[in-house]
């Protein structure tokens, strides 16, 4: 246990607890540059008359984002499972398949995506022209962040269904036998057999698959860069902390999206903890 709670402490809890000692300072990141101790200026900073509108669309579409991703996500997800975890022919292949851009990563996600929806040649654009429409996808302000919704569910399908499909590896046989026989048709099966057996699956990938999202901004990064209309939180963070010389307010802006994340998910989880008994 020791050598795993120095980990802890090394890798995780000490960064954490300097992140919070930098919200509270104006620290640069330069070499030879003195900082100094701001108090809450940097947060102050952030809901500022001056800037509190922009910040607060980035955090609005940070929950769009999440909220768009999760529900469809998981229910894409639970479907797959469902319709792999039979007797269909080549179950496992389509699992595969499936699961692949899991192993990808996202640079190379994000140029495959690119190049599909290049719109000076790409797939999407060749099909949009052959019915008499033109588009610039990634480049269009209102498309692009709903492209971008796609891919991050396209890229994470795999995980998730490899976690719903264990549940269902888990349901007796005879329940589904038991209901055929009572005489439910396959939605009372999803309804009230498969959805209730699998509950603790789906608490963890809602959980998952939220958490996830708001802290997601490397897909969006190399799809779009840092763009006002596909800006999130996490990529504020990211644009903030690496573009400029402003560590502490990063790191002020940061601590604002983990009490965001920290409160969805507590809520989010007691919730469904919840549920799971009620099902």
């Amino acid at each position: 246990m020791a050598p795993g709670l120095a980990l802890f402490l090394t890798f995780a809890l000490v960064p954490a607890i300097a992140v919070v000692g930098m919200s509270f300072t104006d620290i640069s990141g330069m070499p030879n540059v003195p900082w100094h101790w701001v108090g809450l200026d940097n947060y102050r900073r952030f809901f500022s008359a001056g800037a509190v509108a922009a910040n607060l669309d980035v955090i609005n579409r940070t929950l769009v984002f999440a909220l768009s991703v999760t529900v469809i996500l998981n229910a894409l997800a639970l479907l797959l499972a469902v319709l792999l975890s039979g007797r269909l022919r080549g179950a496992a292949l389509y699992r595969s398949i499936v699961f692949m851009p899991v192993v990808l990563g996202v640079t190379i996600v994000g140029l495959i995506w690119s190049l599909v929806f290049n719109p000076t040649g790409g797939p999407a654009a060749s099909l949009w022209s052959s019915f008499g429409s033109s588009s610039s996808f990634l480049g269009d302000p209102k498309l692009a962040f709903t492209l971008i919704i796609f891919v991050q569910i396209w890229a994470a399908i795999g995980t998730t269904m490899m976690i719903y499909h264990a549940g269902l590896m888990a349901v007796p046989a005879d329940l589904y036998e038991a209901a055929r026989v009572d005489g439910a048709n396959a939605w009372h099966r999803l309804r009230h057999v498969t959805i209730p057996m699998v509950a603790p699956a789906i608490t963890a990938n809602m959980v998952i698959s939220i958490v996830g999202s708001l802290q997601t901004y490397q897909i969006i990064y190399v799809l779009t860069g840092d763009r006002p209309t596909t800006s999130v939180l996490a990529l504020k963070v990211f644009s903030i902390g690496f573009g400029t010389s402003e560590q502490g307010y990063a790191a002020a802006v940061s601590m604002i999206q983990f009490v965001l994340v920290a409160v969805i998910a507590l809520v989010l989880l007691t919730y469904l903890r919840r549920r799971e008994t009620q099902l």
